[in-house]
């Protein structure tokens, strides 16, 4: 093995491996090996053979270090102008969400327009071994979803639900279907323990109680235990609202839970629980007021709304290139903060009217980007909970930020590590200043040069990374792409048919 490519080896099971919330020492057990050889395989002092590669890939449960056919990787050639039109796909987020709420529904679950992300096939998979029938229909992405008289929970697939978070969002319906059940948790008990606490304070109100030990949380519920007050959630969570609300719809009573999210995801459950024949009320609130049954068993039809997630991707993608192209579909009510940034900034668009989603109460409209000269905002960019701007919108505003003049600060104050990704767009030629594990400072207007990065492990900055390489002049390559395609519906493709030049290969 050559130095550059042991180093390279060793950055990605680094990256992987903080990705997952490991120490050095906690890997080195798993692989019965010493903290001192994982740090010198992380360094890329060590000769590394194909059998330790697929050690760790398992013991990191990583596509990144993956062998088999390869890892999937993206070639760029660039500086790119983008034209056109496309249309924003279904949300992700609500699509996963509605895949656990089909859990408590005994008749089948028709979801339209699904996408069909890694994310999605996870779940499918987990649904398929607890014996839930699905099937897709035709060829956009219409999904069929028939239970079974009595879920299998003792056969649940471990890998898959090892490789999605979305599997905590289990709990709600699970524990109106069994008395004990264990469900796989992805990390170690570390990463488990701290994120799981919200959850079970939400639902300890219903009776559940979960202990979390080698590798699994072993859950109890205790039927005697009712909700006797408001439940007031510690933070304001949208999977721990969502497991609140899908606990409550199988409570015969009325249940209230106050500090609730009112995010584009919660929205979709909300709706899709309404057609189920549970009452929701306050909707797009902080205080939801839910009466649920005893029993659901209905034929239902959900179209989930599009996602502002993938619709701010594409508005970036058009900034950072100078085009102009039409989004069409974008939930306007989600974007509106991010829009009045951008206006700030001086990014010019032209926006249709208001019309209604398939599901018949989301705000569509379509958007149409124009070349602009932008300058750095006067205040620094933050996140902050529904209706404020979104903290999966936050990265794309860096890589704004790097075409904008002047300084911008961004201040990602809710994940721990995710501001430390951004610093990658320096590889293509940005000033990205890191300055503690939430806040980078930008630099702009940056010349993009090509270059090859190995794709972050955190979907949102490995977007915004690609999204920089289709301004880059020359050959770009990311490698490792797996986790785009756990949130993105082929979005390589997709930029191609905007005039993007992408093209997907492997080494071997």
């Amino acid at each position: 093995m050559t130095e550059d490519f042991k180093g390279r080896i060793g950055n990605l099971i680094r990256d992987a491996r903080i990705h997952r919330g490991l120490t050095q020492q906690q890997l080195a057990e798993r692989l019965q090996t010493s903290q001192s050889a994982v740090n010198r395989i992380e360094k890329g002092h060590q000769n590394l053979s194909l059998e330790m590669v697929a050690r760790i890939g398992s013991a990191l449960d990583s596509e990144i270090v993956a062998l088999g056919a390869g890892p999937t990787h993206l070639r760029v050639t660039g500086p790119t102008t983008l034209s056109g039109q496309i249309d924003v796909k279904t949300s992700k987020n609500a699509g996963v969400a509605l895949l656990c709420a089909s859990l408590l529904n005994r008749g089948r679950t028709t979801l339209r327009k699904v996408a069909r992300i890694e994310e999605v096939n996870r779940l499918l998979e987990v649904l398929g071994s607890l014996g839930v029938q699905t099937r897709w229909i035709g060829d956009e992405g219409d999904l069929e979803i028939i239970p079974p008289k009595e879920l299998d929970l003792s056969s649940i697939d471990e890998a898959a639900a090892r490789r999605t978070r979305s599997v905590l969002m289990f709990f709600g319906p699970l524990l109106h279907r069994a008395d004990t059940f264990e469900l796989p948790y992805a990390g170690g008990c570390q990463l488990g323990t701290r994120t799981i606490e919200p959850h079970m304070a939400a639902l300890r109100p219903f009776g559940l109680e979960v202990k979390a030990t080698e590798g699994f949380y072993h859950a109890t519920v205790n039927r005697v235990v009712e909700p006797s007050r408001p439940i007031v959630l510690t933070e304001r969570s949208d999977t721990t609202t969502e497991n609140a609300l899908m606990a409550a719809a199988l409570h015969p009573g009325t249940t209230v839970i106050r500090n609730a999210s009112s995010n584009y995801m919660v929205q979709d459950l909300c709706f899709f629980l309404q057609r189920l024949g549970v009452v929701v009320e306050g909707i797009g609130t902080t205080t939801l007021t839910v009466t649920g049954q005893a029993e659901i068993e209905v034929d239902v039809d959900y179209a989930p709304a599009e996602d502002p997630i993938e619709a701010m991707s594409l508005l970036a993608a058009a900034i950072v290139t100078e085009s102009s192209i039409t989004i069409r579909r974008v939930p306007i009510e989600f974007l509106e903060i991010e829009l009045a940034v951008l206006e700030d900034m001086g990014f010019r668009y032209d926006r249709s009217a208001e019309y209604v989603a398939s599901n018949g109460l989301t705000r569509l409209v379509d958007l149409t980007t124009h070349p602009s000269l932008l300058a750095a905002p006067l205040d620094k960019i933050h996140p902050m909970p529904f209706p404020g701007l979104n903290i999966d919108n936050l990265p794309f505003f860096a890589l704004i930020a790097a075409v904008a003049e002047g300084q911008t600060l961004i201040h990602d104050w809710v994940y721990e590590n995710r501001a430390i990704y951004l610093v990658e767009l320096n590889k293509l030629g940005a000033q990205v200043k890191l300055l503690d594990p939430h806040r980078v400072m930008v630099e702009g207007p940056t010349r993009w040069t090509g270059t090859e990065i190995v794709c972050p492990p955190a979907l949102r900055p490995a977007v915004v990374v690609l999204l920089a390489m289709l301004a880059s002049k020359g050959t770009s390559v990311l490698r490792s792409t797996y986790v785009i395609h756990r949130g993105y519906e082929d979005l390589a493709e997709r930029l191609n048919q905007l005039g993007a030049q992408i093209e997907t290969f492997r080494d071997f």
